[in-house]
């Protein structure tokens, strides 16, 4: 099991202090409920190989190199833990020599909103539903000071302690397994990123006052969510399913989504940026034994889901508090 002691003390002294108030019996809570399989995920991190590092690069990739490659053996070992923790949906990760390719190429996307953020040098960064954690590590790799990520699922702290102990157990990144409803309003976060969280939201504009609450006066949101074409009035709700997902509530339009941040007080709203999702940013790869985009589109015309909406297309949106 993990120690979040040593996150208590790094807050101790800084703006986050006042979560001191109510994090560590929320975390305790959470690891007396936590998912049957934690404990064997957990101990999948011990089984990794105890080398340092000598070579680190989080700023145009996630990438750890060793001057004396491990053996065979040693590389086949950690192949065999690192897929006890699949299915990897975020990434890529390149450590100790193995290429984990998961789901996602996440990085096409950071390639995609990094030219239009504010710098993250010396910012004080959360990122809420951040998965295993690839864009948190993106982000130290800017200049962040420190980056929280918030996602409840333990599957994904596990990948991303497993990781974090491969990067020379970095702290300057930490997972924290809550949701962003569990948090205290902090306002202490210069940048706070939502990434693929807003359409699993019920009521999307309590999310949005979630995030707000999160900022400092004068800091940025980078919101990044599914969209589809229309006016400030079009919102898809889909029915049961959208691309095979049940959990898919609400999905507007960039105007309508524009209006919502309006809505919820943010100033300086701008999309910066639309792209359909493409087979080469979604897809199958050896890291992932579930379906993947392929499945979730109509055979016979891509342009729409298997259910027959849009096809998924996302866009970035930044806004000030």
């Amino acid at each position: 099991m993990f120690d979040f002691r040593p996150f208590y003390q790094q807050i101790a002294t800084t703006e986050l202090s006042d979560w001191l108030e109510t994090l560590p019996a929320q975390l305790k809570y959470w690891q007396a409920n936590a998912h049957g399989e934690y404990a064997k995920w957990a101990k999948v991190v011990e089984f990794l190989p105890n080398r340092t590092a000598d070579e680190i690069d989080l700023k145009h990739r996630v990438e750890a190199k060793l001057n004396q490659a491990l053996s065979d053996g040693e590389r086949q070992r950690m192949i065999h833990h690192l897929k006890q923790l699949m299915p990897w949906r975020k990434g890529p990760y390149h450590l100790f020599g193995v290429h984990i390719d998961c789901e996602w190429r996440s990085d096409f996307k950071w390639d995609r909103l990094l030219p239009h953020i504010s710098s993250l040098q010396d910012r004080l960064v959360l990122d809420v539903g951040c998965g295993s954690g690839y864009h948190m590590w993106r982000m130290v790799g800017e200049g962040a000071k420190m980056v929280v990520g918030i996602d409840p699922t333990e599957l994904f702290l596990c990948q991303f302690e497993a990781v974090r102990k491969l990067l020379n157990n970095d702290r300057r990144a930490n997972l924290i397994p809550l949701g962003i409803e569990q948090m205290q309003p902090l306002q202490a976060f210069d940048t706070v990123f939502s990434m693929g969280v807003l359409y699993h939201r019920k009521s999307p504009l309590d999310h949005l006052s979630q995030l707000k609450a999160q900022l400092k006066k004068g800091g940025e949101l980078v919101l990044e969510t599914l969209v589809v074409d229309g006016d400030e009035n079009t919102v898809l709700v889909p029915g049961e399913r959208y691309a095979k997902m049940k959990n898919v509530y609400f999905i507007p339009s960039v105007a309508a989504l524009i209006n919502w941040l309006n809505k919820t007080g943010f100033s300086n709203i701008r999309c910066v940026d639309v792209a359909v999702t493409s087979l080469e940013e979604q897809r199958k790869t050896e890291w992932l034994e579930n379906e993947s985009l392929i499945d979730f589109l109509d055979p016979h015309d891509q342009s729409k889901t298997i259910e027959g909406y849009p096809a998924p297309k996302r866009a970035v949106i930044i806004a000030n508090k």
